[in-house]
């Protein structure tokens, strides 16, 4: 495995499910793959998880929910963030959206150097670098081809 630690944003979990008509689909499939072979480290915010199961439990039975959900978290590594970080992203008015400056925080507590996502533009004030999911692959599979 790579010594590469990423936390994958709800919206590529998400497009890796459902296989949505989303510009990065194939690319989230690909990352979600990468990880499942020990490719890189990745994880995933606790609160994504809730997030997760609102969208599939849309499309599937909550059978199927439970499911994906135990399969994400056999892929990726769960992390949160301390109460302290929660509440400077609760005080962090540079982000238009406070899932996104969770994320953020979480990514920091998993000491991650990406945030891989399909809304790079959200993360403008990231404290971790953000790439978007087709990049993220480039990323990984070139240190592979080197």
């Amino acid at each position: 495995m790579k010594n590469i630690v990423s936390l994958i944003d709800a919206n590529v979990i998400i497009n890796f499910i459902t296989k949505r008509d989303d510009s990065y689909r194939d690319a989230c499939v690909e990352v979600m793959r990468l990880c499942a072979e020990n490719a890189f480290e990745g994880c995933v915010a606790f609160h994504s998880l809730s997030i997760i199961w609102y969208v599939i439990r849309k499309q599937e039975s909550e059978e199927r929910a439970r499911i994906w959900l135990n399969d994400i978290c056999d892929i990726l590594t769960v992390t949160g963030a301390t109460q302290e970080q929660v509440k400077k992203a609760i005080n962090n008015s540079s982000f238009r959206d406070f899932e996104d400056c969770l994320q953020d925080e979480c990514a920091v507590h998993a000491n991650a150097q990406y945030i891989v996502t399909c809304n790079v533009k959200d993360f403008q004030y990231a404290k971790t670098s953000v790439v978007t999911p087709d990049a993220f692959v480039d990323l990984i599979t070139g240190d592979k081809n080197q």
